[in-house]
């Protein structure tokens, strides 16, 4: 049995504990956060035996195996830290931290004290996502030429809202764009050439932005991700004998259609239940039996390099959190 600790009480960590009901050998031990009438709230909400109210007694209590990181992506670097220093193995949203800088150090500071760390992409662990990389890595639409995906939220979201508060990392790239870069680095790898565009709103950050991955090997990635029109969030990949379109959200999808050429479309479906968050969850925990120190799924240098472009594309955009 693995016994889970789960840092912040918002909307994702419910769903995630409700997810990890799924799994026969999860159980959820205690929850933290920075108010204790949160906390036991939370707790009393999912059956949680233990509520704190500092992030230091959630990583202190001895019963946790691994902490849950799901606090607003500002606070990523100090709650892994936190937890880290305590000697905890740690699952921490995406996106990891808010540059490359703090991520290495997160990443430098787990390998140093032999603990497991993994990023929350759960897009990597889908089994539908799983399903299409062996599709590819069997040939079945050839080589990778075209990678597409968007991620729009329609909003509006006023300026106190943390997609566009500027002191919690906000904007379209770090918490939505994340979604399509991952993905165009998940099937290309890192590209040679970056090149983005975005309108920056009144807060500094961006609220639609474009970005074009360009590859040695003539591939290329069309990627978008905004906060002012809610977009398809669909993704597709075209190779040089078919296609891939990855239905929304394409990130964690129920199936997809495999275009081969001249063939008919097939429609793929693959089995899942519940919300998504089960997968990763059970990644972890699989890891942590193996004695594991890093996902092979969601490996540290896929972390380390999708924020280096993440930094990248900020640099060329304007947006800065310091």
């Amino acid at each position: 049995m693995t016994r889970w600790g789960i840092l912040a009480t918002g909307h994702i960590a419910g769903r995630f504990v409700e997810d990890l009901g799924l799994l026969p050998d999860a159980e959820v031990v205690a929850v933290g956060s920075r108010s204790l009438p949160s906390a036991q709230a939370f707790a009393d909400r999912y059956g949680i035996p233990r509520a704190y109210g500092t992030w230091k007694e959630l990583a202190a209590d001895g019963d946790v195996d691994v902490v849950y990181v799901a606090t607003p992506h500002s606070a990523h670097h100090l709650a892994t830290m936190i937890c880290l220093d305590a000697g905890r193995a740690v699952l921490c949203e995406k996106p990891f931290t808010l540059d490359l800088a703090t991520t290495t150090e997160l990443i430098e500071a787990a390998r140093a004290r032999d603990l497991f760390l993994m990023e929350a992409m759960w897009m990597r662990c889908n089994p539908t996502i799983l399903r299409v990389l062996e599709l590819i890595a069997d040939g079945a639409i050839g080589e990778v030429t075209t990678v597409r995906a968007d991620f729009g939220l329609a909003g509006p979201f006023p300026p106190e809202h943390r997609l566009r508060a500027r002191e919690l990392g906000g904007g379209a790239l770090l918490d939505l764009g994340v979604y399509p870069v991952s993905l165009a680095y998940l099937l290309l790898g890192r590209p040679d050439q970056v090149r983005a565009w975005a309108k920056i709103g009144p807060e500094g950050v961006d609220e639609n932005t474009g970005i074009v991955l360009g590859y040695e090997s003539g591939a290329v990635a069309t990627l978008t991700c905004g906060l002012v029109g809610g977009t398809p969030t669909t993704a597709s990949v075209t190779g040089t004998l078919g296609r891939i379109e990855l239905p929304s959200p394409f990130f964690r999808p129920g199936g997809f259609t495999l275009l081969r050429a001249g063939a008919e479309a097939e429609a793929v479906v693959t089995e899942q239940t519940g919300g998504g968050y089960q997968y990763e969850a059970a990644e972890v925990q699989r890891c942590l039996r193996a004695g594991l120190r890093e996902s092979p799924l969601v490996p540290h240098a896929a972390t380390l390099d999708v924020m280096s472009l993440l930094d990248t594309v900020r640099a060329q955009i304007g947006v800065s959190y310091t």
